[in-house]
C-alpha cells in the first residue's frame, strides 16, 4: 500500500472511532428510551448502522495491520513495479498516465490502477520502449511504455 493510501485509511479509522461510533451509541440510547424495541425502527436502524461501522473498523484495522507501506519516492529503477507512475501511448498516439497502487487506493478516473488490474499486470517488469497488449471488454488494446517515474 502506498503511504497516501495508508494515511487515508488511518484518517477514516479515526473518524469511525471518534465521531461515528459515539454518535451511533447515542442514537441507540435515544431509540431505547422510546420504549418497545420490537417495533422501533430508529433502534433497528441504529443497530444496523452500528454493525456496519464495527465491520468497517475491523476491516480497516486488518488492512493497516498487514500492510506494507511504500513511499514511491524511495523507489527507483528502469522497470515498472508497484508505486510506479507510467506514461503510455496507445495505438492512436494518445498518451495516458497511470500509477500502480493497492486495491484500496485504485481510482481509474484519477489515473490510479490496482496492481491486480489486467493493465497493471501486463505492465509489471516492463521497461521504456516495450509494448504491451491488454484484453479489455471492448477488445484488445496496445500500449507502448514511454516513461517510468517514481513520484
Amino acid at each position: 500500500m502506498l503511504i497516501t493510501g495508508y494515511n487515508k485509511l488511518e484518517a477514516e479509522l479515526k473518524q469511525l472511532k471518534t465521531v461515528d461510533r459515539p454518535s451511533i451509541i447515542l442514537a441507540i440510547e435515544e431509540a431505547r428510551a422510546h420504549g418497545d424495541l420490537k417495533e422501533n425502527a430508529e433502534y433497528h436502524s441504529a443497530k444496523d448502522q452500528q454493525g456496519m461501522t464495527e465491520a468497517r473498523i475491523k476491516d480497516i484495522e486488518g488492512k493497516l495491520g498487514y500492510s506494507e507501506v511504500i513511499d514511491p519516492k524511495t523507489l527507483s529503477g528502469d522497470k515498472i513495479k508497484f508505486g510506479a507512475t507510467i506514461t503510455l501511448t496507445d495505438e492512436e498516439g494518445k498518451s495516458v498516465v497511470y500509477q500502480i497502487v493497492g486495491l484500496e487506493e485504485a481510482d481509474v478516473k484519477k489515473g490510479r490502477i490496482s496492481y491486480s488490474s489486467p493493465l497493471a499486470r501486463a505492465l509489471i517488469n516492463k521497461s521504456i520502449g516495450e509494448e504491451i497488449e491488454v484484453k479489455t471488454p471492448s477488445g484488445e488494446k496496445y500500449y507502448e511504455v514511454e516513461e517510468i517515474k517514481f513520484i
